[in-house]
């Protein structure tokens, strides 16, 4: 049979009471175990290095940092570099722990995970379990979050570098030419060494002049030997 409070919201000017969940808990909250992902220290800090770069990509004129922001950097970098479990994934810490290795509050942690959730880098799982009580019932018992750092393949607004070009032919940094095999081979018979000399021949065009006499040479060798 249904309460009274279902007809009465019908009569004007009546404001209807407020009701409350059975247990404080969020009501996406899951009991449902959650599986994590394994994520190596060296890919979760190329990550934190790419999310510095996505800052830096949206910083405009006249403004302290990009779009996540200083503090929401430095709430990631906690997650992804103190906290997570690289070897099992296992990320699940509660806003205290973030605020006192990060060095901020609650309120400037939950702020953080928000601005890092929009823009796409983290993803949360609420969670929640059964526990007893007293009357020989059960009742909800909010748990702490369950976090996935996400690849920068899912950042919104996020764009790769363009590659570096190359350098120009002749300036610092572009790779010197290398000598053909005959000058490879004379400088290896300057210095004795035959069967090198043979060798680099031999590395030339297989009907070439060169790599004929490698092979001769090469017999020469060894009926010698």
């Amino acid at each position: 049979m249904r309460s009274i409070a279902y007809t009465l919201p019908a009569l004007p000017g009546f404001t209807p009471p407020k009701t409350y969940a059975a247990w404080p808990v969020w009501r996406d909250s899951t009991t449902r175990p959650v599986k994590f992902h394994p994520l190596t220290k060296k890919e979760a800090a190329k990550w934190w290095h790419q999310a510095r770069r996505f800052d830096r990509q949206t910083h405009t004129r006249g403004k302290h940092g990009g779009a996540i922001g200083r503090t929401a950097l430095d709430v990631l970098y906690v997650l992804a570099l103190d906290i997570l479990n690289h070897a099992t994934g296992e990320l699940d810490p509660s806003y205290d722990k973030i605020a006192k290795k990060a060095g901020v509050c609650r309120r400037t942690v939950a702020t953080a995970l928000r601005r890092l959730r929009d823009f796409g880098l983290l993803h949360w799982q609420r969670r929640s379990r059964e526990e007893p009580d007293a009357a020989g019932g059960y009742r909800q018992v909010q748990e702490t979050n369950a976090y996935a750092l996400l690849p920068p393949s899912h950042w919104r607004g996020y764009r790769e570098p363009s590659p570096a070009p190359p350098p120009e032919p002749g300036t610092w940094g572009d790779h010197p030419p290398l000598p053909n095999q005959h000058t490879v081979a004379l400088d290896e018979l300057t210095r004795g060494q035959h069967r090198a000399a043979m060798a680099a021949l031999e590395c030339d065009d297989p009907d070439g002049p060169g790599a004929v006499l490698a092979r001769w040479g090469r017999r020469l060798f060894d009926l010698q030997s």
